[in-house]
C-alpha cells in the first residue's frame, strides 16, 4: 500500500482550528437566541443546506450555515494566537475540544473534510483503510480555497462552497467542541453530536494521538 504524499504541510493556523487575526484575548461571544447552554437540544431532521454563495465572505457564509443548521452554538471572536493552548484559552475550552477541519484529496476533483480533535492527528493508515483507497493527499492552499471558498486556517464545512463529504473522528461526539467559523479568530462552540448531525458526517476512528 503506497503512502500518502501530502502536497503541503498543514498550516500552523489549522492546528489552532482556524485561529488568527490580531493578538488579544477573547473579544466577543455571540449566543444564538434561544440557546440553552446546559441542555442538549433535540435532533433537527432535514437540516437546511450548508452551502452558500462564494461571493459572501467566509465568516458570513459560515454564520449563515450554522444558523440554517438550527443547532445551538456560540460564536466567539478572539485575537491572534500562536498555539493550540492559546486558542483554547481564548475560546474557553480545552485544547482537545478544538476541532481542526482538514481537507483531504481522494482523487481528481474528489475531496473530503476530516474533523480532527486538537490533541490528535490524522492516522493515514486508518483513513486509507476506512475509505478503501491506497493513496490520499492534502491539497495546497490555493486548491483548498478553490474547493471550499476558505483560505487555509479558516476552513470549515459550514458554508463551504461545495458540499464535500465529512468524516468526524470517533472521539468528537459526546462533548462540546469548538470548530472554525470561516475567518481567522472566529469559532463556533457547539455539541459534537449536533455538529455531526448537521454536517451529515460519518463518524469513524481515523486519528491517533498527536506526536510530541
Amino acid at each position: 500500500m503506497s503512502p500518502e504524499v501530502p502536497e503541503s504541510a498543514p498550516d500552523p493556523a489549522d492546528m489552532a482550528g482556524g485561529a488568527g487575526g490580531e493578538k488579544g484575548r477573547s473579544e466577543e461571544a455571540i449566543v444564538v437566541p434561544g440557546a440553552v447552554p446546559d441542555a442538549v437540544p433535540e435532533a433537527v431532521p432535514n437540516a437546511a443546506p450548508l452551502v452558500a454563495p462564494a461571493a459572501t465572505d467566509g465568516a458570513t457564509r459560515a454564520a449563515a450555515a450554522l444558523r440554517a443548521s438550527r443547532i445551538e452554538h456560540t460564536i466567539t471572536r478572539h485575537g491572534r494566537v500562536s498555539s493550540l493552548a492559546e486558542a483554547a484559552a481564548a475560546r474557553g475550552v480545552e485544547p482537545r475540544d478544538i476541532i481542526k477541519t482538514l481537507v483531504v484529496r481522494r482523487a481528481d476533483d474528489d475531496f473530503l473534510f476530516v474533523l480532527v480533535p486538537g490533541d490528535r492527528e490524522i492516522s493515514w493508515p486508518k483513513l486509507r483503510a476506512h475509505l478503501g483507497v491506497s493513496r490520499l493527499s492534502m491539497p495546497d492552499a490555493t486548491t483548498a480555497r478553490e474547493v471550499t471558498g476558505y483560505e487555509r486556517g479558516t476552513i470549515t464545512p459550514f458554508g463551504s462552497i461545495r458540499a464535500w463529504p465529512v468524516i468526524a473522528d470517533a472521539t468528537i461526539p459526546g462533548r462540546a467542541v469548538s470548530i472554525g467559523a470561516g475567518a481567522h479568530g472566529v469559532a463556533a462552540t457547539a455539541y459534537g453530536d449536533d455538529v455531526v448531525q448537521a454536517l451529515a458526517a460519518e463518524v469513524a476512528d481515523v486519528t491517533e494521538p498527536a506526536a510530541g
